[in-house]
């Protein structure tokens, strides 16, 4: 197996240490963004479960509400 590839003359300690850099930062935004929304949806499905039945109606109408209801109704 020709290892010249991962060394790739010299710079291959910094060309994957960067990728993996860039990888874990990444994962970390992604984890993090995920978390963030998981929590606003939450927030978002307690309010709307404080409407009242007017207000739900008219809520409900509403697209963005729909997509956030329905996945907070999945997953529970």
């Amino acid at each position: 197996m020709n290892l010249d590839i991962f060394f790739m003359n010299g710079y291959g300690a910094y060309v994957w240490l960067s990728f993996a850099i860039t990888f874990f930062v990444c994962l970390f935004l992604f984890l993090k963004t995920r978390k963030t929304l998981k929590k606003l949806e939450t927030e978002f499905k307690d309010e709307a479960n404080k409407l009242s039945e007017e207000q739900l109606k008219i809520l409900k109408e509403k697209k963005v509400a729909q997509e956030i209801l329905a996945t907070q109704h999945k997953a529970h």
